[in-house]
């Protein structure tokens, strides 16, 4: 028995990185998946790619092929999660192809690093509108239908800058820090319905904003040697490490755990010191 069966999920941000692997891991287990991403070309990408590897037969999806969707797992839909009515959008596309939401992942987010002393107004808004209030535009789209059927779970990935502060990255952890007090209070406000809120916090994860920050070092090789130094099992996570995370959490597998957060960073966070 897969352990998503007949689940429907919803994943924000799942184009590539940590949300594709998340929309992979997902349907393996048997979830019909919604991919809401702002790049619709690359959830497009992806939903094919989803397809291609589990055997499916269906064509390519999206929200102009609603009628072809009804026979399909994948379903990519353009979000933005800065806006609600987008988000609601999604929500409104995956139940009119798939049937109630079970799951939610708020997986969408940007990495903002200033000088808090040099940060513009616009940097400030821009994080927090998208790793803050995106992940909060979901949990309100979701939770309503939740509530009324008395069942669901919400995975909100969060970081490692969540409870631990690098210098340099300011707004980032700010907003980090926020998402976990949005998953710990709305998991005690809605346990009484069985609605479960957790996150995710992920460490150093391989995926290509991490090549990104790398390339713009001076020395890459060495930028990357630093990092994977800096690990005591001298490797950065892999998407599909956080992946398989979400699935357990989303699955009936957890049905007691709520309003907590689970690191996935190979112990980074419990070091003392270098």
């Amino acid at each position: 028995m897969k352990r998503l069966a007949d689940k429907v999920a919803l994943i924000t941000g799942a184009g590539r990185g940590i949300g594709a692997a998340i929309a992979f891991a997902f349907a393996r287990e048997g979830a019909a998946v919604v991919l809401a991403e702002l790049d619709i070309e690359t959830a497009e990408r992806t939903a094919r790619e989803i397809r291609a590897a589990l055997g499916a037969s269906a064509s390519a999806i999206d929200t102009r092929g609603a009628d072809k969707a009804s026979e399909a797992k994948v379903l990519a839909v353009q979000t933005d999660v800065t806006q609600s009515a987008s988000v609601q959008h999604a929500v409104s596309e995956a139940e009119h192809t798939f049937g109630a939401l079970d799951v939610l992942v708020n997986n969408a987010g940007i990495n903002v690093f200033c000088d808090p002393l040099t940060m513009t107004d616009d940097d400030w808004r821009r994080c927090f509108a998208v790793d803050l209030d995106g992940v909060w535009n979901g949990c309100r789209a979701v939770l309503p239908g939740m509530v009324e059927r008395g069942a669901g779970s919400i995975v909100n990935i969060a970081s490692t800058h969540a409870f631990k502060i690098i210098p340099g990255c300011f707004p980032y952890p700010v907003a980090k820090h926020g998402v976990l007090g949005l998953t710990r209070a709305l998991g005690i406000e809605y346990a009484p319905r069985n609605v479960r809120v957790n996150a995710i916090a992920p460490g150093y994860i391989e995926t290509q904003l991490t090549h990104d920050w790398w390339n713009e070092q001076a020395d890459p090789a060495a930028a990357k040697q630093a990092t994977l130094d800096l690990q005591p099992m001298k490797r950065i996570g892999r998407p599909e490490e956080v992946a398989m995370t979400a699935v357990f959490l989303a699955s009936d597998e957890a049905p007691f755990i709520n309003a907590t957060c689970i690191t996935v960073d190979g112990g980074r966070s419990a070091l003392y010191h270098d």
